[in-house]
């Protein structure tokens, strides 16, 4: 067993929730005085521990091990997703299989908790996966392929698959969200799903799919634009999350000087979720 930890100024604990949320070995402690807070996360092996030290600073150290998978394995009731998605966070396939007998009119969806972020009942998460859904019926019977920038455990790609898209592509600049995102594809037994580790401020797209979504931290997505709006069909939809809704105006103005119009605006908790069409 390993143990990352870093030190990090309070004003950024809401970018640290989002990014370890779902996963059940991390803890964000405030330090007494209320200006820093302490970011831990245990890991089942040094290989881990140090992908998160690559990627955010901080320091790892060996402790005793102990099962924690099972220490932490707190059972869930799977997340609903309109009338049409089940998201279920056991370690288990024979419980997805259940569900799956118990629900034959919905698509179950089976994430882990991981290194990564994406369990499906995080606010930015779980309000793309309404999203998609009712963009998934509006396509009635035409073809459709989507583009999943950011795609953490792959949830979203493998809904979208099970909601009727011929295939889908999935990016993450972070090679842990991509390990895991493959786990899952072979998990959830979908097909037709490319990941692909990549950084969106530096990939050059050369198609176009009729569904993006995009679900990264705002300072991220408002630089991403320029490239994102390259990836939309002429008639396409975007999805945007990820974004605290003190940053959204901003956001929004940077979305809107790329050229897209934002339709419907979700306000979940202190985050923002919205869909937008390229301007005509």
């Amino acid at each position: 067993m390993y143990h990352w930890s870093k030190l990090s100024s309070v004003k950024w604990i809401d970018a640290w929730e989002e990014r370890f949320y779902g996963n059940d070995r991390s803890v964000i402690s405030e330090i007494k005085g209320g200006k820093s807070v302490r970011v831990e996360v245990y890991c089942e092996t040094k290989k881990e521990a140090e992908a998160i030290k690559k990627q955010f600073g901080g320091t790892v150290r060996e402790v005793k091990s102990q099962n924690w998978v099972a220490l932490s394995a707190v059972e869930r009731p799977p997340l609903k997703i309109r009338d049409a998605i089940l998201v279920c966070g056991a370690r288990e396939r024979k419980v997805a299989d259940e569900l799956r007998s118990e629900n034959p009119e919905k698509k179950v969806i089976q994430i882990p908790a991981e290194m990564a972020f994406g369990t499906g009942d995080h606010a930015t998460t779980s309000t793309c996966l309404r999203f998609l859904v009712d963009i998934s019926r509006e396509q009635k019977e035409e073809k459709w392929q989507m583009l999943d920038l950011g795609c953490g455990t792959a949830v979203l790609a493998i809904a979208a698959r099970m909601l009727g898209a011929e295939a889908c592509v999935a990016h993450d600049y972070d090679p842990q969200a991509v390990r895991v995102s493959k786990q899952n594809l072979k998990l959830n037994r979908v097909d037709e799903i490319e990941v692909e580790e990549q950084d969106v401020l530096g990939w050059k797209p050369r198609k176009k799919w009729a569904v993006v979504v995009a679900n990264m931290f705002s300072t991220i997505l408002q630089e991403a634009f320029p490239t994102i709006v390259k990836t939309i069909k002429k008639d396409g939809d975007l999805v945007v999350s990820g974004i605290l809704a003190d940053q959204w105006e901003v956001t929004k103005q940077w979305g809107e000087d790329a050229g897209l119009v934002f339709g419907e605006v979700v306000k979940k908790g202190k985050w923002v979720t919205a869909r937008a069409k390229l301007e005509s």
